[in-house]
Parts: C-alpha cells; sequence; structure tokens
C-alpha cells in the first residue's frame, strides 16, 4: 500500500508550524492516496523517522517522500537521504521514493509579484526587488535564486532584481541593507522567499527598522505563504513522485 509523508522544514515559531500544517492538512484531499502522514526535518514533531512510521503502522509498504522545500540545498541533498536510509534499515519490506523540491517555477515567481502588488503601493518605472533567501553553503541555490530573479525582471519589467541570503553562499542579507542605506534607491521591494512566518522572518523585519530605511522607497513584502499557486506546484510535485 502506498503512503505519502510531507517533509516540511519546521520552525520554532508555533504560528509558522501551523501555516504548514493547516496547509499540508488541506491539500491532503486533493490527493487520492489513503495513508498521508506530515514530519518536520526540525524543531517541530513528528520528525522524518516518527512520520515513516506512522505510515507503515497503517499498512504502507511504499512511502513517497515529498519535501515542503523551495530550493534544492543540504536539507534535500543531505539531511532528507540521511534519515531515509535509516528508515530503509528499520523497514526492509518498505520501498521509499523521494519527491524534488519545489524549485524554479512559474507560479511561485507569480507569487512573488503577488506579494508586491498586495503591498497597494505604485510600482515605479525604475523600481528594484531584492528577494531574500534562506540561504545554503552550495552554490546551486546561488545559481537558482540568480535564475529567479532574472525570470522575475523579464517577466514583470522591473529595472533590477537582485537576491541575497540570510547566511551561506552568496551576497548576504545585511550586506545588501548597507548598500541600500548608501545609495539614493527610489523604490525597492524587498521579498522573502519563504514559505513561512518564522523567526528568520521576523528577525528581517527587525534588521530592516534598525538601519531606519525610509519606509516610502524600502517596501517590505510579506513572504510567499502556502496560497493555490503553491499548494499547485506541490500537487506537481506530489504527482511527479507517485
Amino acid at each position: 500500500m502506498r503512503a505519502i509523508l510531507y517533509v516540511g522544514h519546521g520552525t520554532r515559531l508555533k504560528k509558522g508550524a501551523d501555516e504548514a500544517i493547516q496547509f499540508l492538512e488541506t491539500t491532503k484531499s486533493y490527493v487520492e492516496t489513503k495513508i498521508q502522514e506530515t514530519a518536520f526535518l526540525e524543531l517541530v514533531e513528528p520528525n522524518i523517522l516518527e512520520g515513516v512510521a506512522k505510515c507503515v503502522n497503517q499498512g504502507a509498504t511504499h512511502i513517497s517522500v515529498v519535501p515542503i522545500l523551495l530550493l534544492t540545498a543540504q536539507h534535500a541533498n543531505e539531511d532528507i537521504p540521511a534519515e531515509i536510509k535509516i528508515a530503509k534499515e528499520r523497514y526492509p519490506h518498505v520501498t521509499f521514493s523521494t519527491g524534488r523540491p519545489f524549485g524554479i517555477h512559474p507560479a511561485l515567481i507569480e507569487t512573488v509579484y503577488e506579494r508586491i502588488v498586495e503591498q497597494q503601493v505604485p510600482i515605479n518605472a525604475d523600481a528594484e526587488v531584492l528577494l531574500i533567501g534562506r540561504g545554503s553553503s552550495g552554490i546551486a541555490v546561488v545559481r537558482d535564486m540568480a535564475r529567479i530573479s532574472e525570470q522575475l525582471k523579464e517577466t514583470y519589467g522591473f529595472r533590477e532584481v537582485k537576491s541575497c541570503f540570510l547566511y551561506g553562499a552568496g551576497p548576504s542579507f545585511d550586506q545588501k541593507l548597507v548598500e541600500l542605506k548608501s545609495k539614493q534607491t527610489k523604490q525597492v521591494f524587498i521579498v522573502p522567499y519563504l514559505l513561512f512566518s518564522g523567526l528568520l522572518s521576523v528577525g528581517i523585519e527587525k534588521r530592516i527598522r534598525s538601519l531606519d530605511l525610509v519606509s516610502s522607497s524600502v517596501i517590505l513584502c510579506n513572504h510567499l505563504g502556502y496560497n493555490e499557486k503553491v499548494r499547485n506546484v506541490l500537487l506537481e510535485r506530489v504527482q511527479e513522485v507517485i
């Protein structure tokens, strides 16, 4: 019997965890698989091995693991495979398949633009956008964010779209904030390229406030969140893996 195990990131902020759980619970009704469970990489229970156990206890003999991750980084390349390796040793009669993260997808780029438009601020002809990624030590994430930035620029005609990261490789968020403070930018929309409300989102807002940037020219937008476009991307990944 097939099961699906959705694997979210996890966050210390209860609001963020609740957002993820609610999103996945409403998504399960779109998938015609009886056994569907949710697990998290860190900070929120159940963890991956506990999620696998829940599936097995319901009779699962094949578990499709679906990462709720925006880009392919350490969690997708190392952490999830390491947990699945342990699960295979515990349950040798169960086969596993693992889907891919959301990746570069037009629906997510549309969602970024929606976050900008919902600020109800007229978009100037010379407006710029700064995307903030979580970050990774891997160069692939930097490359993918650069491609997302370029597609957003080309699709919606922004003068410039750049990306930065809260940690790891690539331009740092703090570095970009200093640049914004030092130059006379007419209008910049800052969009956290994150799925859920978490301490990272809170930290972004605090750091912007601490620099006392002009609010009329530097507009902080909401993170991507879990909307229908994000759900459709998830459902694509589910269908791929099953």
